[in-house]
């Protein structure tokens, strides 16, 4: 009965990557031929069946801006970039969707240090760095093994010196993991999706309005209240919009 099922599911999920190649070459096909709206509706519905890629999301940042839908363009883009944080590709067109843009935010100063670590961290995912942890712990073990064993002084010297420089990595590769992953889940960046939306001092719309925001704004949530958002801004401003003005990145 195992054997039956277990046959039944490979089955089931070759014939989904199956379906998912054909809309994929179909979008493909509609993109370089210019039909931009049946593009993103074949990559929607490869998005519908569960597979989330970078090149999927970024086919579809694509395809809106061909159409001019700066919102969703700059969306998608984001969305291929928390899955591809490094790829050349997405940031130069991302910046490109940006400067179609309204809103002009400046993010608040940071120092030389700050600035520093920040792209030092940023070179690779949470998961990653987990992964060069590991990596570099198996060589930490393996070098200093070597140096317990090795008879000649140079030969320890040299495994022992390789070996701490491992363990050095191997404990930056966890602090950045952890530093990371503490703001992949402690952020929840969004896009707006409005053509406008007036930023309230209170969540309703009796409140006064503190400054308007427009489509394909990048915002971060803080805070949700019945149907509405507290959000914060790159430059440290902040207020409530409705939840229906945006989208949040982080949901996969």
């Amino acid at each position: 009965m195992r054997k039956w099922v277990l046959l039944l599911f490979v089955f089931t999920f070759s014939i989904g990557i199956a379906q998912n190649e054909v809309l994929f070459d179909s979008a493909t096909k509609a993109y370089n031929e210019g039909n931009y709206q049946d593009a993103i509706d074949n990559y929607h519905e490869i998005l519908k069946s569960g597979q989330h890629s970078a090149e999927v999301y970024f086919n579809l940042g694509n395809s809106y801006y061909k159409v001019n839908k700066i919102g969703p363009s700059i969306y998608y883009y984001e969305k291929a970039l928390l899955l591809d944080p490094n790829d050349i590709e997405i940031l130069n067109n991302l910046s490109f969707a940006q400067k179609m843009t309204i809103d002009a935010i400046e993010p608040l100063p940071q120092t030389s240090i700050s600035r520093m670590v920040g792209s030092v961290k940023n070179i690779l995912t949470f998961d990653q760095w987990a992964y060069t942890a590991v990596i570099f712990m198996f060589l930490f073990v393996l070098l200093y093994l070597a140096f317990y064993f090795f008879q000649f002084a140079d030969k320890k010297r040299i495994a022992f010196i390789a070996s701490m420089a491992c363990l050095l990595v191997m404990a930056i590769s966890i602090l950045f993991a952890v530093i990371q992953y503490r703001d992949f889940t402690q952020t929840q960046p969004a896009i707006i999706f409005a053509t406008e939306t007036a930023v309230k001092e209170e969540p309703n719309n009796r409140s006064n309005t503190l400054f308007d925001l427009h489509e394909g704004s990048k915002v971060f949530v803080e805070e949700e209240l019945n149907d509405w958002n507290k959000i914060r801004l790159a430059d440290g401003k902040n207020g409530w919009i409705p939840e229906t003005d945006l989208r949040i990145l982080k949901d996969f």
